[in-house]
């Protein structure tokens, strides 16, 4: 096995994973503080949205992506025009496909942490002069910071492992747009089954680590 040809997927899926994990973190944040304090009509419309991602077949999810992404569509070709390039078939597009299946699993997380923290202290500091951000950041965020790095790690390791989606908008090509998940499917298509088993290992070990460390995140 070529040294480069192991270790491109593995680079790629880590540097997809990454700025995934962080624009799922900011968007999960947002959208499960906002929804464990609103109270509106169409709440659990709105939460139904949010996580179906969650139970919806990859395939599925990837092919909307494919859509709405697409050179026929507006935002397939707003982005050409300002690139000069398609979105599809990018790494670019494999972190949108990532964020877009972690998110749901980052989201309950994260929600669960807010709905844990006592209004009372919340009040309390309200009462004694602080603003909004100050409650967020000296009040909320500390008490809720078990389930917010439980839900960072979540995210990350969904997105590492993510391949339907991927597959449907970014495809499968080396050194270019080809994961781990990928690499696996085309390794065993190919019958090349001592690449697989040594991709499989490490995703084992990459998934059985950050799974721990979720574990004892959400223990102390």
């Amino acid at each position: 096995m070529d040294g480069h040809e192991f270790l491109d997927p593995v680079i790629l899926s880590v540097k997809v994973s990454a700025i995934a994990s962080v624009l799922v973190f900011g968007l999960a944040v947002l959208f499960a503080r906002w929804m464990a304090k609103a109270k509106f009509w169409g709440k659990s419309l709105v939460e139904t949205v949010l996580l179906l991602p969650l139970v919806l077949p990859p395939t599925v999810v990837g092919f909307v992506l494919l859509v709405a992404l697409g050179r026929r569509s507006l935002i397939g070709e707003w982005y050409e025009r300002l690139f000069a390039g398609p979105i599809l078939f990018t790494w670019g597009v494999a972190v949108i496909a990532a964020v877009v299946i972690a998110f749901p699993l980052a989201y309950r997380t994260m929600r669960a942490g807010f709905e844990g923290v006592d209004r009372d202290l919340e009040d309390s500091a309200r009462a004694l002069g602080a603003t909004e951000w100050q409650v967020f950041r000296y009040i909320t965020m500390p008490l809720a910071a078990q389930a917010l790095r439980a839900g960072y790690i979540l995210g990350f390791a969904r997105a590492l492992g993510e391949f339907g989606a991927t597959l449907m908008v970014a495809g499968n090509i080396p050194g270019r747009t080809q994961t781990i998940p990928t690499a696996i499917y085309v390794a065993v298509d190919g019958g090349s089954m001592r690449m697989a088993w040594t991709w499989v290992a490490v995703m084992i070990f990459m998934a059985f680590v950050m799974l721990l460390v979720a574990n004892r995140q959400s223990k102390k």
